[in-house]
């Protein structure tokens, strides 16, 4: 193997879409502000707060009604701040923690259902008003049309998701941590679109008498998307629930800036880079879940703020033991006509492989459970891209798991919240309003559901104008009713073709 130095030009900042990014101290130091100390934080924002000129350039000048609010890095948003409970645990109380994470088909027969309650959630398809009946129909049309090629997808990994699997062992790792801890709670799984769905997590809750309980999305970074669709529907449960209600609960937006999982990351990623002859010319390729560009520029989503936080601080850890690759960070899993976050992984790929690039290690920063896109998006069809590009050699380092220092870091995370659980609700229309009605989350939801209508949704059936999605649909009505004209013509020798004698009479 070549070890000599690559022909390549490394820039230094991510707003240049460059194919990657060296360490330098000035973009470092430049990039983000020191964090405020969280001494400052009064008992009614208790959050560990950044400055928000930072996201300034990603969220545009439209996001001013969220200036008033400084986005929380992993804070702990509570249920009743105002009322903070400090005193220690008592025998008496019962301590739950919800997991929630998306969900995934665990056979090939799930695939279709799976498939059905993803598409009818209003989230991912928006229909207009007058025609929101046609949601559950559209939704079965969608999954039964669809489910043949995801299922060649997830036969290619075994069959099915294995996200439950690993999500119910990180489930149990974390509970065992947290007893080891001394903190003798119980862990719950709560899917978006498939067993055991969040309603399911939440009926065994009551069954179990919880009366704390801490909410983490296994989501590093905060979406809209992700970890507030979780909540929104989670929100929802909430109001109707006499004994939700009443429940002390707080919620952990994102911990992607904790100590902890930074370091669980850089620990997989030194390991997968000494597999390479030459691993200080291996580029660090991080693939993240994109999102609809129209989420952080309209709705002000901060998932692409603390993205490229996230990858500075891993690579900060990663300078810190001497290891100063060069890196990129680039968005995958888009899907429909509309534009979302850039740079896109495909393309970075190919530009990656023309810039001379030979060594490449994918991370993916956004995912702590290896499921179908990790395993087959990236492990077979960017990975071929990758070779097809010219890149020789590939790695990919494995999701996160149940590595013990990510797990133990997610124990802390819980317990440092405890002390923030809110006090029982003054009255259920106060505790009814919102399940995180403190801080930038409820800011971002609301602001999220007031521009809804002026969101594109993640996947879109069609749209009305000249778009390539408009195009498809209207190409697709004009051979239908083409066919029908045929049909017609040959079962009743009758119409507008043989009369304008453009098909023949037969006797």
């Amino acid at each position: 193997m070549n070890c000599g130095a690559m022909n390549v030009a490394p820039t230094t900042s991510y707003a240049s879409r460059s194919p990657f990014v060296s360490r330098s101290a000035a973009s470092r130091n430049s990039k983000f502000p020191l964090l405020l100390p969280q001494a400052i934080c009064t008992p009614q924002r208790i959050c560990c707060f950044t400055n928000l000129s930072k996201y300034n350039s990603s969220l545009g000048s439209s996001k001013q009604q969220l200036n008033k609010w400084m986005l929380p890095l992993g804070s702990v948003v509570t249920s009743k701040s105002q009322n903070i409970s400090t005193a220690p645990l008592t025998g008496d109380e019962r301590i739950g923690v919800l997991l929630l994470n998306l969900g995934g088909p665990e056979t090939l027969e799930d695939v279709q259902p799976f498939l059905f309650n993803l598409f009818a959630d209003p989230d991912i398809i928006r229909l207009p008003r007058l025609f929101r009946f046609l949601q559950k129909p559209l939704a079965q049309f969608i999954s039964v049309v669809r489910a043949p090629k995801s299922k060649e997808g997830y036969a290619s990994i075994g069959g099915g998701s294995p996200l439950r699997q690993i999500t119910d062992a990180q489930a149990e790792e974390l509970k065992k941590s947290l007893w080891e801890k001394q903190v003798p709670a119980k862990v719950y799984v709560g899917m978006r679109y498939w067993h055991p769905f969040t309603e399911e997590a939440i009926e065994q809750i009551k069954r179990d008498g919880i009366t704390k309980l801490v909410v983490l999305p296994l989501y590093p970074q905060f979406s809209i998307s992700t970890s507030g669709s979780s909540l929104r529907l989670l929100e929802s449960i909430f109001r109707e629930d006499e004994y939700l209600v009443n429940m002390q609960h707080t919620v952990i937006p994102s911990w992607y800036q904790r100590e902890g999982y930074i370091k669980a990351m850089t620990n997989l990623i030194e390991k997968e880079l000494n597999t390479f002859d030459c691993p200080e010319k291996v580029v660090i390729f991080f693939s993240a879940h994109g999102v609809p560009l129209a989420y952080v520029e309209e709705a002000g989503d901060p998932y692409k703020a603390e993205m490229e936080e996230c990858v500075d601080l891993i690579m900060e850890e990663l300078e810190k033991r001497k290891i100063t690759n060069s890196y990129t960070l680039a968005y995958q899993s888009r899907v429909g006509p509309v534009e979302w976050l850039k740079p896109y992984t495909d393309e970075t790929i190919m530009e990656l492989g023309r810039k001379g690039v030979k060594n490449l290690l994918a991370v993916p920063i956004s995912f702590v459970s290896e499921h179908i896109e990790t395993l087959e998006e990236i492990d077979v069809e960017y990975k071929e891209l990758a070779l097809k590009s010219g890149i020789e050699k590939w790695g990919r380092v494995p999701a996160l798991g149940c590595e013990p220092t990510f797990i133990s870091d997610l124990a802390d995370a819980v317990i440092e919240s405890l002390p923030y659980v809110g006090a029982m609700a003054v009255s259920n229309l106060e505790a009814r309003q919102s399940l995180v009605p403190l801080g930038s989350v409820e800011e971002l939801l609301a602001t999220y559901d007031s521009k809804r209508r002026e969101l594109p949704p993640p996947v879109t059936v069609w749209e009305w104008g000249w778009t390539r999605s408009a195009e498809t649909w209207n190409g697709r009505a004009a051979m239908l009713a083409v066919l029908v004209l045929l049909v017609l013509e040959v079962t009743t020798g009758e119409g507008f073709l043989r009369q304008w004698g453009i098909l023949p009479l037969f006797h």
